[in-house]
């Protein structure tokens, strides 16, 4: 096998985003992850400090949302909403683009709305995953995207919110890694439930995976690595990655 437990694990942000969750599903389901040593907790933006708290001590990353779901906050807002992120105690801000003036072709606000919230993170030394929502795009807006985010730093080019029409394909995925090069990583969300799935879009260059099924995919991992499966209280509760 050409990984390891913690090859597999840090490629996963659990996903806790369904509005309905409660803040006992957002507690366990943060324990969850930092018992199976995820990358990191993608959580409703109102719970970033006290996730951050729980995870204090760990490797596991504190990550939200930034105009989530649909992009279509004002850039103001969006700055807005990363610095309230990044001074709870997150490390990693998933932002989605402005889907209409993608399809606008109004690359230029595009350009200074993705650009608003990478400077606000890197300056605080944080991490910007930038969510494209491929199912209403083209793929020559997939390319054009995935050149802004190159020329802007981004930290990863992400396929989707899991809140749209569609989910991570294999075709998007080659298509982001191609085109945003080695200097962007390619994080994949939407239908990655399984370790097979995983290990399959691993193996295309894929560093980082949005999921809830986060538990069942490592808990496979473990066993087909011959390890002692992880003891837990937390069941976590299932979101739309």
């Amino acid at each position: 096998m050409d990984y390891t437990y913690t090859d597999i694990s840090k490629m996963i942000d659990h996903s806790l985003l369904q509005p309905m969750l409660t803040q006992d599903d957002l507690e366990s389901g943060v324990r969850l992850a930092r018992a199976y040593d995820a990358a990191s907790v993608c959580i409703l933006p109102y719970y970033v400090k006290r996730c951050a708290e729980l995870l204090a001590g760990s490797t596991v990353r504190t990550s939200t949302t930034i105009g989530f779901p649909h992009g279509g906050h004002t850039t103001a807002v969006k700055q807005a909403e990363a610095e309230r992120a990044i001074a709870d105690g997150c490390e990693e801000l998933d932002m989605v683009v402005n889907i209409s003036r993608v399809l606008s072709g109004d690359w230029d606000y595009v350009t200074s709305d993705i650009k608003a919230v990478i400077d606000v993170a890197h300056a605080a030394g944080q991490k910007v995953k930038v969510i494209f929502e491929n199912c209403y795009l083209t793929d020559a807006h997939k390319t054009k995207l995935c050149k802004i985010c190159r020329e802007l730093n981004a930290d990863w080019v992400k396929t989707s919110t899991g809140y749209g029409t569609g989910g991570a394909t294999m075709e998007d995925l080659t298509l982001m890694k191609k085109h945003a090069a080695d200097a962007v990583q390619v994080k994949a969300a939407g239908g990655i439930r399984d370790f097979d799935k995983l290990l399959e879009v691993r193996d295309i260059g894929v560093s980082r995976v949005g999921a809830s099924a986060t538990k069942a995919i490592l808990d496979v991992c473990r066993e087909r690595l011959g390890l002692d499966p992880i003891e837990t209280e937390a069941t976590g509760t299932a979101s739309t990655y």
